[in-house]
């Protein structure tokens, strides 16, 4: 089967969009036009991707499965076609790489700064992505290499620990487990706790290390994202087990990072690499920054 990739581009505009109209605009098209060639898309795939009223367009479950691969498809047509642009030009050099979100916003920025003023002409492309998807994107040769969790299933890639960070019970200054020098499991009691979506890495840790022992916590709420739970410990909703690096995030001042004990549960973070393939020598400058911004912020 030959590929529509105009009929992918227009699928992908149509569901970023949630509009005919407003797709059409953006892919400088008539709606006319643009309704022709989904209809056309959709004919030669032999499945409705769009359920169409008067009011909203939205997904069908054929549509919801191909959006995510078509999105990665044409980006990474893009990339190609960009890259093959700048032939024969003066090419901005690009450095590629995979990093977990929290370090991405919060310590990623620092790093950057100073890499941007010594390799003014470079630009760095970061998918600030799972665990799970880093390790893909390294695989695939899609990141040049991967800041998160290190884990010894990852087939095809060099891992090297860049830092252990203890996990630590975040609660508000004025609780009263703030005021003590460490804390037990056992002594957490029913204090309600916050805990993270099990398709985080974190979580995964934290329920092996644990066992059985974690049914015997209350676990009243469960996020999908580390930031979420900061917030709501600091709107004393409960408290959280987060990476000490938790306690570096923005507005976090009015909380108490305390050490936990028995288990005390580490992780690491790390760098992974293919092992086929050398980092580029400004991917090397980059991670040589990294390292060292680590080394300091977990001394």
């Amino acid at each position: 089967m030959r590929i529509d990739f105009l009929g992918l581009q227009a699928f992908v505009s149509v569901a970023e969009r949630g509009s005919f109209l407003r797709a059409a605009a953006h892919l400088n098209l008539s709606q006319t036009a643009l309704s022709h060639r989904m209809k056309k898309f959709e004919e030669d795939l032999g499945v409705a991707l769009f359920v169409r009223t008067t009011r909203q367009v939205s997904l069908t479950p054929a549509g919801l499965e191909l959006l995510p691969k078509a999105c990665a498809l044409l980006d990474e047509l893009s990339d190609t076609l960009e890259g093959v642009r700048g032939q024969g030009a003066k090419k901005v050099e690009r450095v590629t790489i995979g990093c977990l979100p929290t370090i991405a916003a919060y310590q990623l920025p620092r790093v950057l700064r100073d890499f941007s003023a010594a390799y003014p002409n470079v630009s760095v492309k970061i998918y600030d992505n799972s665990a799970r998807e880093i390790a893909q994107l390294v695989q695939s040769g899609t990141a040049e290499f991967g800041l998160t969790i290190v884990s010894p299933n990852v087939a095809d890639v060099e891992v090297k620990v860049l830092a252990k960070e203890p996990f630590v019970l975040l609660c508000a200054k004025d609780d009263p487990l703030a005021k003590r020098r460490f804390i037990n499991w056992s002594q957490l009691g029913n204090a309600p706790l916050i805990r993270i979506s099990p398709q985080a890495g974190n979580r995964v840790l934290i329920d092996d290390a644990l066992g059985h022992r974690r049914e015997k916590l209350n676990w009243r709420y469960e996020v999908q994202h580390l930031q979420t739970a900061v917030g709501m410990v600091l709107s004393h909703v409960g408290i959280a087990i987060v990476p000490k690096i938790a306690g570096s995030l923005p507005g976090v001042a009015g909380l108490a990072a305390v050490p936990l004990r028995n288990p005390s549960i580490h992780r690491s973070l790390g760098v992974i690499t293919r092992r086929d393939r050398p980092l580029s020598r400004t991917a090397q400058a980059l991670l040589h920054m990294v390292r060292q911004h680590f080394v300091s912020l977990l001394r």
